[in-house]
């Protein structure tokens, strides 16, 4: 009887074990509900070279020319994050007034300005893209064939909200 209490209390753990403990919960449209991304230091140099891969990734599928890192871009994007967090409103213009090109211009940019992707959200970059690839506007800006540049930053939000900026530039 001892052996047959060990054996089941092993196996009990043993399906414990089974779980992952990371239970996805459904909103009322069957669909999952977002979880909080939160942006670890060892990940903060990982993401922008998975974002830029899959931008290129797509534009190779397209024929269009990748896409290169420009620090330019890098710091207007950074800029813009930030500011849309202080502002607690995604949109274009900056708290002073400022545009996507009155950015680019500031940080001594010397190419051309093609567009600007924004987002607030708690999802991934990844997950962030993907939203950008569905809608025709923002799809359009990644996919220009005549950008050759990006800009990509993100400020996360004690609370775990971040406000992602792509520029891309010619």
């Amino acid at each position: 009887m001892k052996a047959l209490s060990v054996v089941a209390i092993c196996t009990a753990f043993a399906l414990a074990a089974c779980g992952t403990g990371n239970q996805i919960r459904v909103g009322s449209d069957g669909r999952p509900l977002p979880q909080v991304y939160t942006i670890s230091g060892s990940q903060e140099n990982k993401i922008p070279f998975r974002l830029l891969d899959s931008v290129n990734a797509l534009r190779a599928a397209k024929g269009a020319q990748p896409l290169q890192y420009n620090a330019q871009l890098n710091a207007a994007a950074a800029t813009h994050s930030r500011d849309m967090s202080v502002q607690n409103r995604p949109w274009h213009f900056g708290s002073d007034g400022s545009s996507p090109l009155d950015r680019v211009n500031r940080v001594g940019y010397a190419g051309r300005l093609v567009g600007e992707n924004i987002s607030e959200t708690f999802e991934t970059e990844l997950e962030t893209l993907s939203a950008w690839m569905i809608k025709p506007d923002t799809r359009e800006i990644i996919m220009d064939p005549a950008a050759r540049e990006l800009g990509f930053s993100w400020f996360q939000e004690p609370n775990g909200k971040i406000w992602w900026t792509m520029v891309t530039g010619a």
